[in-house]
């Protein structure tokens, strides 16, 4: 049975009953100013009391991380990871080309060399003239290091079809040597991207005094997992945790790693280790890596379709991995559903990440569609909607996230192995487990100190590699 605490309202004693049950005593009344006489009946305390309202349903954000990608333990200050590089030669010449002469000034290194043929064509630039345009070229000269000598099959130069300030794009397609000729020049060896982020420690504490675990509050208490009860300080820790599981997830997405020296010394932060302060998170890695979606949708069906069309050459132009998954905010979800409804709703769409089980991935919150070769798996993400998040925070209105495996080179193992695009890496050895340490300390329970309360400490050391970035899509407002 519980212990009977007198509730004190004003001037006035009321005494909770032992069980629920309805007498004059343990009626509140709100409209006496003070006192439990008159309306006495008004309110019952069990309404009051008994059961806590949950006006926000499911007040939790993580779980993100959990659908898209997965958990790895790491012994080092640092993860470093590996990407190959493009399979064929192409660079863009960012300076002018000299045109009498057929020089094209890469304004830096380039892959490419003497006998090699190259397709020149026109980007942009200061002046119409060449943009759109193609020559096919064979490569006779590099006169500098930044430069080559590209002599196009069908005209004597570059003048009349390119402009001195036109930028150009060169791709090799082959090479062309004469009978007989040695064939000596440098190897090209296969380019690959080396990549690194760093862990950060993130903290928490709960704390109740001695005293008030004593203290039964009969309020029944429901947890974000279905648990229930009428221990009230412990649904505050379990809150407690929830949100700190909540920072854990929210830190992998919106870290910064520091650049310059601004956090240098600070005694926050002690001594920071190789690679500064911060850690990278997916919008960082995604704003610095990969591809960033400014234009926006705009609610017009015909105008998101061409939108979104532009999304597929940029994955086109990158990795073209079949199957996405789309986590937006509640605007941009209306806008898509809007745009499926008009080119025919969900018609063609596909399961293939779910087992072909369509229940499976409504279950999860996912709807798909087909557009071009690729699948995609819309759902809605609560942190991008969550007053309490990022739902007064409108710079970012989803991201797309490719679903599947990548192939890359781990630095410390040293071999090739495949990992999830998104995968957190945590501390951990034989003697210590840092993804998610929890501890008590305190003067409950087994007394560990003379501090005369219950502390539940939390802790964990973790970062996000994002692997093949190129792959991902930031919806930017």
């Amino acid at each position: 049975m519980a212990a009977v605490v007198p509730v004190y309202n004003g001037a006035a004693t009321i005494t909770p009953a032992p069980t629920k049950t309805a007498l004059a005593s343990n009626y509140i009344d709100f409209t006496s100013a003070g006192t439990n006489s008159a309306n006495w009946a008004q309110q019952y305390l069990p309404e009051l009391m008994d059961k806590e309202a949950e006006v926000y349903g499911n007040r939790t954000i993580s779980g993100f991380l959990a659908q898209v990608g997965a958990e790895e333990a790491m012994e080092s200050d640092q993860v470093v990871w590996s990407e190959q590089g493009r399979l064929h030669l192409t660079q863009k010449a960012t300076a002018a080309t000299v045109l009498a002469t057929c020089v094209i000034d890469f304004g830096a290194a380039h892959p490419f060399k003497v006998n090699d043929t190259v397709m020149v064509h026109g980007v942009d630039g200061g002046n119409a003239l060449g943009i759109g345009a193609t020559l096919k070229c064979l490569v006779t000269a590099l006169p500098t290091a930044n430069k080559i000598t590209a002599i196009p099959y069908t005209q004597a130069n570059f003048t009349g079809t390119f402009h001195a300030s036109t930028h150009l794009q060169v791709l090799k397609y082959g090479t062309e040597l004469a009978k007989g000729k040695t064939y000596d020049r440098d190897p090209i060896t296969p380019g690959f991207k080396s990549h690194t982020n760093k862990p950060i420690i993130l903290r928490d504490k709960y704390e109740i005094n001695g005293s008030d675990t004593a203290q039964i509050g009969w309020v029944e208490v429901s947890g974000e997992e279905g648990q229930s009860g009428y221990m009230w300080y412990i649904k505050a820790e379990a809150e407690t945790r929830s949100r700190f599981a909540d920072y854990l997830e929210m830190a992998m997405i919106e870290g910064e790693l520091v650049s310059g020296t601004q956090l240098d010394g600070l005694a926050e932060l002690g001594t920071v280790g190789a690679g500064g302060a911060g850690t990278e998170g997916l919008f960082a890695a995604i704003r610095t890596r990969g591809n960033v979606l400014t234009t926006g949708m705009t609610g017009t069906a015909s105008n998101d379709l061409l939108t979104f069309d532009e999304i597929l050459k940029k994955f086109d132009a990158q990795g073209a991995i079949e199957e996405n998954m789309l986590f937006l905010n509640r605007d941009y979800s209306l806008k898509f559903d809007d745009m499926l409804a008009a080119v025919g709703g969900n018609a063609g769409s596909g399961f293939g990440l779910f087992n072909n089980s369509e229940d499976m991935a409504l279950n999860l919150g996912f709807t798909g569609f087909r557009r071009g070769s690729y699948d995609f798996y819309k759902s809605d993400w609560k942190y991008l909607n969550d007053v309490s998040t990022r739902g007064t925070i409108s710079d970012i209105s989803g991201v797309i996230i490719p679903a599947g495996t990548s192939n890359v080179y781990d630095q410390q193992l040293g071999r090739n192995i495949r990992r999830p695009f998104l995968h957190v890496r945590y501390r951990a050895s034989q003697a210590d487990n840092r993804k998610m340490k929890t501890w008590l300390t305190g003067s409950v329970g087994a007394t560990t100190s003379d501090l005369d309360a219950m502390e539940v400490n939390y802790l964990s050391e973790r970062c996000l590699v994002t692997q093949g970035a190129m792959n991902f899509m930031l919806m930017a407002t």
